[in-house]
């Protein structure tokens, strides 16, 4: 019997079955420092059970199913290794390079935004029901050290995409709650931006944005009163495109489980 070699584009289609693709989420949260009080740019990442790199840090995410979108797959994974639901979830890149993995593994990542407020509550709620992910903890976006595979590349690439965002969207209210002073909205940007914004300038800024509601409503306190604002809701967080109208799938938290690469 005549035996016959694969051709090499055979052969390369072949290869591609022990492709897997993951699915990864980087979110975000402004958290007050402690120390300062200054609001920082926080992120959960988990903790990597096993090889390869076991007891390094990543980013929550999971394997893709058969069965799923791609949307639907962040929402469920994030809920699986952190308990969190975001208010903001955008696709963000997929991730390829043939050697980020042991095995050819293939990234999509989203990022998204989570309030603090209910970042708590939803923590708390997981706590209060005994099912809280473990092996999750929260770190500086900016600082998080060595990750796990290329995953500092990836909140690098994260970091650039929402603070050129923050420049010409209202992105920033999937960090607020529904009101806000302007030292509130100051105090995202600068998180975001990682410096300092000069107060009478980023008033002027936004004033005239176009994006801003002031209501009849103040924050009072020791200092004096401040007014509360909302966003004008006629404008999108931020334009996705013609893709938009497509949400992401209701998911039910489940057990955690180790990152993906």
């Amino acid at each position: 019997m005549t035996q016959t070699s694969l051709a090499p584009d055979t052969a390369r289609a072949a290869s591609t079955d022990a492709i897997r693709v993951a699915v990864s989420t980087v979110i975000f949260t402004v958290r007050r420092d402690p120390g300062d009080g200054s609001g920082r740019l926080m992120m959960p990442l988990v903790r990597r059970t096993r090889e390869p790199y076991e007891c390094l840090w990543a980013l929550p995410g999971g394997w893709l199913d058969a069965g799923e979108g791609l949307d639907a797959a962040a929402s469920r994974t994030l809920a699986e290794t952190t308990g969190l639901t975001p208010s903001y979830l955008e696709q963000l890149y997929a991730f390829g390079d043939v050697d980020r993995s042991p095995t050819r593994v293939v990234s999509i990542v989203y990022w998204a935004l989570l309030r603090a407020d209910d970042v708590d509550a939803q923590r708390a709620a997981h706590e209060a029901a005994g099912d809280a992910p473990e092996n999750v903890a929260w770190f500086d976006a900016n600082a998080p050290g060595t990750l796990a595979f290329d995953h500092n590349e990836i909140v690098s690439y994260a970091l650039w995409r929402l603070r050129n965002k923050v420049g010409y969207s209202r992105i920033a209210h999937g960090l607020l709650s529904d009101l806000f002073t302007l030292a509130d909205l100051r105090e995202v940007y600068e998180a975001i931006l990682d410096r300092r914004l000069d107060p009478a300038n980023f008033r002027r800024q936004v004033e005239n944005s176009g994006n801003l509601i002031p209501t009849d409503r103040f924050r009072t306190g020791s200092h004096r009163p401040a007014r509360l604002y909302r966003y004008n809701q006629d404008v999108e967080l931020a334009d996705r495109g013609p893709l938009s109208d497509s949400e992401p799938a209701d998911i039910q938290p489940s057990s955690p489980e180790t990152s993906t690469s």
